[in-house]
């Protein structure tokens, strides 16, 4: 008020350069969003001491980590939600740590999966969400509703920290939410504190995913219609830059768009959504297998 205010100038959207044919074969009709919907709904966690699927979501400031479980819950529900706070800014608005059981709309049952957010990743020292905290939570130590502390991690002795966590309690799937516009020109600190964290969950036997947000913000032929983002030869080279980065297959890494700004579902946003969600959940049974011993059971 009172004064003018210039933005930045906002990075062009790449120019169309589509491939001939996809190179993931993609249904984007309804039925197979209705298909898809069923499956994961239906989803049972390889193990019966665990009901759900337990998914931390990390990802730098404004890369879409709250955005990704508003549009998935939005899909489930109906309705564009946005239950999850969601900042625009320079610091995290996520302050808590926290987990999202997602719930149908018409039946009321919720998914046999818990999406866990954090604050942002933040490449100042000190700044963000601490390495030692995601740790802790990937082990199950960090209750819901904690609030971070700036200045040390959890650890026991701090109020609320879970002494012994069962396996329920602990993260069977680690999902780094990366801003695909911005890949090429992620911070080198961003860039070893993303590595720093993969290293700690593979230690830890976590399996790991990239989503990959903005393609609308890659490609114009994409923001256009979300449905050729498996031609865009802008979106493949994002995903091959993320990569090499960071050491992840491509079978490992999902595009999306999530829901920003619109009021209304669209059939293709959500089968790219719902895609990455059985993704995920795959990945975290693959995690639940390593202890197929403990519950008696056997791969043979």
């Amino acid at each position: 008020m009172g004064g003018s205010s210039s933005k930045p100038a906002e990075e062009p959207v790449r120019g169309p350069r589509m491939l001939n044919e996809p190179w993931r074969k993609i249904d984007w009709t309804a039925e197979e969003r209705r298909r898809l919907i069923d499956e994961i709904s239906a989803f049972k966690p390889l193990l019966d001491s665990v009901q759900k699927a337990r998914v931390l979501l990390l990802g730098q400031i404004g890369a879409g980590k709250s955005s990704f479980f508003n549009s998935v819950n939005s899909v489930y529900r109906g309705h564009v939600r946005n239950q999850a706070w969601v900042g625009v800014g320079e610091t995290s608005i996520t302050l808590k740590y926290r987990t999202y059981p997602v719930i149908t709309g018409s039946d009321k049952k919720m998914l046999p999966i818990t999406f866990c957010d954090t604050m942002g990743l933040e490449e100042k020292e000190g700044a963000g969400l601490k390495v030692d905290d995601v740790i802790n939570i990937l082990k199950g130590h960090v209750p819901d509703r904690y609030q971070f502390n700036p200045h040390a991690a959890i650890q026991s002795g701090t109020p609320g920290y879970i002494e012994s966590p069962s396996l329920k309690d602990k993260i069977h799937c680690m999902v780094f939410v990366i801003d695909g516009s911005k890949i090429e020109i992620l911070p080198p600190k961003m860039e070893s504190k993303l590595k720093e964290l993969r290293q700690k969950a593979r230690e830890l036997d976590v399996p790991q995913i990239i989503l990959l947000t903005k393609v609308d913000e890659i490609c114009s032929s994409v923001k256009q219609n979300v449905s050729n983002v498996y031609r865009s030869q802008a979106v493949h080279e994002q995903m091959q830059i993320a990569s090499v980065k960071f050491g992840i297959p491509l079978s490992l890494i999902v595009p999306i768009k999530n829901y920003c700004f619109e009021t209304e579902l669209e059939n293709n946003v959500d089968i790219l959504i719902l895609m990455a969600v059985r993704q995920i959940m795959r990945s975290a049974d693959c995690y639940l297998d390593n202890f197929l011993s403990e519950e008696g059971l056997t791969t043979d």
